[in-house]
């Protein structure tokens, strides 16, 4: 059900005018999620759309990838980790020099609108993917063609998913967003069932990766549709002089001096990070684990996603409800402490794993997929709290720009470690800065005064 909420609490004269200003907008609801002044319902709804097509849209070239230096380029087990590391590294060296200037682009110009320009450079990215004839091809599309996309969506979901809660409900709603993308991982990883079916009907395996990769493409065309005809148009109306270039340039990195946005950024540093071992190390591991066990590359990549990597995202979106209305309930420095140990135990587990094609397997996978939701939902709770209004974008391409060198710093040395020491080494690198970083929330947490979300707003009349 969709309601209207009212905002009839007198300003006083110690407001701010931000303040004063989004009182005079009207408030509505998502079913029990109360709306940031001026979001209508129907934005509300399309963007839970497109977010639970944005992760899975960008992650999915794990998939591709993985099934492209088997199939097509035919690459050495024993070096399938360092080049899949050392991908992943360069793509997010050029995503730092981006990830600025798009929150810039986000905060001057339209969400919307850097939103669909991703959705399409993802569709052309999977366009050109199939046909590399090198690893170097790789590099070159990777690092130009998807770094772009990848800036653009990430960037646009994390901003948008900051303006559209109020404050009350931002915990549920990136809790909600948690789930779809979740949702959207474990469905969309489903694609990669495709090749076998069509090798089955006649196809040559390389064939049938390219249609794999075409229907994903046409998935990424309809998520720019939806992203550039149905979000809210343009940027958040705010009464106060809108900063300069120079001024968002700057602002991102200039936040953390603020406690709580620092720790943010260091919590976006591993959640990124965590992301992308589970995405890319997570499928590599159990397509080498297939191989040896006599799979045909194509059914060791399919085994690889749907027997280890979906289970860990079906159980990220089954967390993720949960775990919202605790986000909302505690200070969120708290709550991201707690966070940090579900994933040092998720990662950590690991070690205890030998085997990840043994029956018991999927009891370190859900682990490891509630570990890695909860520090993703606790830092976009946290920042989303912090960064201000007529700075979000910046402040939150600052925010990516963290988890960037997260995913550069933790994938390059996680795949070396891969090929050269064990499988499950970039998920204990992980573990092991999820137990740091737990040390300094209860830091800032002792350091810096509460902050528990709002009381609820009374309802119109």
């Amino acid at each position: 059900m969709i309601e209207a909420a009212g905002c009839f609490s007198d300003p006083g004269a110690g407001q701010s005018s931000e303040a004063i200003h989004s009182m005079t907008q009207p408030q509505y609801k998502l079913g029990p999620l109360l709306l940031a002044p001026g979001v209508l319902p129907r934005h509300g709804w399309s963007f839970l759309v497109v977010a639970f097509l944005s992760i899975g849209l960008m992650i999915f070239i794990s998939v591709g990838q993985t099934y492209i230096l088997n199939v097509n380029l035919g690459i050495p087990d024993d070096q399938q980790g360092g080049i899949t590391g050392a991908l992943i590294a360069w793509t997010e060296a050029v995503a730092l020099l981006l990830f600025i200037p798009a929150g810039i682009l986000i905060d001057r110009v339209s969400r919307r609108g850097v939103y669909a320009a991703g959705f399409l450079l993802l569709a052309l990215t999977y366009v050109l993917y199939p046909y590399a004839e090198s690893v170097g091809d790789l590099y070159l599309y990777r690092c130009t063609v998807y770094a772009l996309g990848f800036v653009a969506v990430s960037g646009a979901l994390s901003t948008v998913m900051v303006d559209y809660p109020a404050e009350r409900s931002r915990g549920k709603l990136v809790a909600l967003v948690g789930f779809l993308c979740g949702l959207g991982v474990a469905v969309l990883q489903g694609v990669s069932a495709l090749p076998k079916a069509f090798v089955a009907q006649g196809m040559t395996e390389i064939e049938a990766g390219r249609a794999m990769h075409f229907a994903i493409a046409a998935l990424c065309v309809a998520a720019a549709w939806l992203a550039a005809t149905t979000l809210k148009p343009g940027v958040p109306a705010s009464p106060r002089r809108r900063p300069s270039v120079r001024e968002l340039f700057v602002s991102g990195f200039a936040e953390a001096r603020n406690p709580r946005v620092l720790l943010a950024y260091s919590a976006a540093f591993i959640a990124r990070g965590d992301q992308a071992v589970n995405a890319f190390f997570l499928i590599l591991w159990g397509t080498l684990a297939g191989k040896a066990a006599g799979m045909a590359p194509a059914e060791a990549v399919t085994m690889a996603t749907l027997a280890m990597f979906v289970p860990a995202q079906i159980a990220a979106l089954i967390w993720a409800p949960i775990l919202g209305p605790f986000l909302d309930r505690f200070d969120r420095v708290t709550a991201l402490a707690i966070c940090m140990v579900l994933a040092a135990i998720g990662n950590l587990s690991l070690l205890l794993l030998a085997d990840p094609l043994s029956g018991v397997s999927i009891v370190f996978f859900i682990l490891l997929g509630i570990g890695q939701i909860s520090v993703f939902l606790a830092a976009q709770s946290l920042i989303g709290q912090a960064a201000p209004t007529e700075k979000r974008g910046s402040v939150l391409g600052a925010f990516n720009v963290s988890g960037a060198i997260g995913i550069l710093l933790i994938t390059w040395s996680g795949g070396w470690l891969f090929d050269a020491i064990d499988p499950r080494a970039p998920f204990v690198v992980v573990g092991i800065i999820n137990v740091l970083l737990f040390f300094a929330s209860l830091y800032v947490r002792l350091k810096t005064a509460p902050q528990p979300a709002p009381a609820a707003a009374p309802a119109a009349g």
